[in-house]
């Protein structure tokens, strides 16, 4: 790293893909396959999945990247006259352009705490619709949505997901996770949620490629078979089936097959964990204050806003929230490609 060099941590997928990951896409580039995903690379990267999450009845379908897997998945689960509870810091109720609306599903925002809603947000939120004397006209829950890890890096622990799980049970809501980050929430010291645990208490989660080593992609777990009847008509209505799907079954494959070093997908999330955790500490012990205790691969120190414009010649971020102090929230993500190089630019350009 040359001194003073701008470092760029403003995403968790600036880079393409993980070189493993890559070196299979050329190795498999000559052969020719069945198109949609019916190839052997998507057979075998499904199976591995369902092992991984100790589901062997789940289906497993691929698609191409987060905002086109929620708006899909919470289409194909809800009614026309159904919408969708989630955080108000949840990903579809922010950046992702009202893809969600635009499929005719309004999303049902509840204050986030630390990212994350909670199980009495649920039972509040169903029980207000379900005693509303004018129900009919207005807009029906029909599932809750989460993200594992969230929008600030938090995790859902098993006890809060097992509880919100309850109360969707309690009133007919389905459950569906984004996990569009999932491999840094797996990693995590601290977290106590496997892909078991998920396969259990979902109705639906997806297991993400494109912020996690992969080019693109994203594998979506569905705990019941059959769940979404005609799921792959569906999932050409929705403008999602890949005619060379098996370009998403080879990065899978790749990043679940077993090996003398453990599943790369879980590899990937460890290095980056270490590279967030060597900032947090860093940070730290500079004085520099956090926004939020994310114990995963985003980072959210805070900064004046007097340093934004001088600090962005330096280091690549994003710019998360404004206190309404003179001061903002900034994020820093760290991924499979960050070493402790770029740790150290960051922290030398936060200095």
């Amino acid at each position: 790293m040359v001194a003073n060099a701008r470092v760029d941590l403003s995403s968790d997928y600036l880079e393409g893909a993980h070189p493993e990951v890559l070196q299979h896409l050329v190795c498999t580039n000559e052969e020719q396959t069945s198109g949609y995903g019916t190839d052997a690379h998507c057979e075998r990267a499904q199976e591995l999945i369902r092992r991984a999450c100790d589901c062997p009845e789940a289906d497993v379908t691929f698609l191409m990247g987060g905002t086109q897997t929620n708006a899909f998945i919470i289409d194909a689960f809800l009614a026309p006259y159904q919408g969708v509870i989630a955080a108000d810091t949840g990903h579809i109720a922010t950046h992702e352009a009202g893809a969600i609306e635009f499929g005719g599903h309004k999303v049902l925002t509840v204050p986030a705490h630390a990212g994350k809603l909670n199980a009495e947000q649920v039972e509040a939120c169903a029980n207000g619709w379900e005693q509303d004397g004018t129900r009919e006209h207005t807009v029906m829950p029909g599932m809750v949505y989460l993200s594992q890890p969230t929008e600030y890096g938090t995790l859902y622990s098993l006890a809060e997901l097992e509880a919100i799980a309850k109360a969707c049970d309690a009133h007919g809501l389905k459950l569906y996770v984004d996990g569009a980050r999932l491999a840094y929430g797996l990693a995590c010291s601290t977290n106590d949620v496997g892909l078991a645990d998920l396969a259990r208490l979902t109705d639906a989660f997806y297991i993400g490629g494109t912020k996690c080593g992969a080019l693109f992609g994203e594998a979506v777990v569905i705990p019941q078979g059959g769940a979404i009847p005609h799921l792959v008509a569906q999932k050409k209505q929705h403008g999602a089936l890949l005619a060379k799907g098996r370009l998403l079954g080879v990065q899978f494959e790749s990043l679940f097959e077993g090996g003398d070093e453990g599943v790369l997908y879980r590899r990937i999330g460890e290095n980056a964990l270490r590279a967030a955790d060597a900032l947090r500490e860093g940070l730290v012990a500079r004085g520099r204050q956090l926004h939020v205790p994310s114990p995963t691969n985003q980072v959210f120190p805070i900064a004046d806003e007097s340093e934004l414009a001088p600090l962005a010649e330096r280091l690549g971020y994003s710019l998360w929230e404004r206190l309404g102090d003179g001061r903002a929230v900034i994020r820093l993500a760290t991924g499979w490609a960050t070493c402790s190089a770029d740790v150290e630019a960051a922290l030398e350009a936060l200095a």
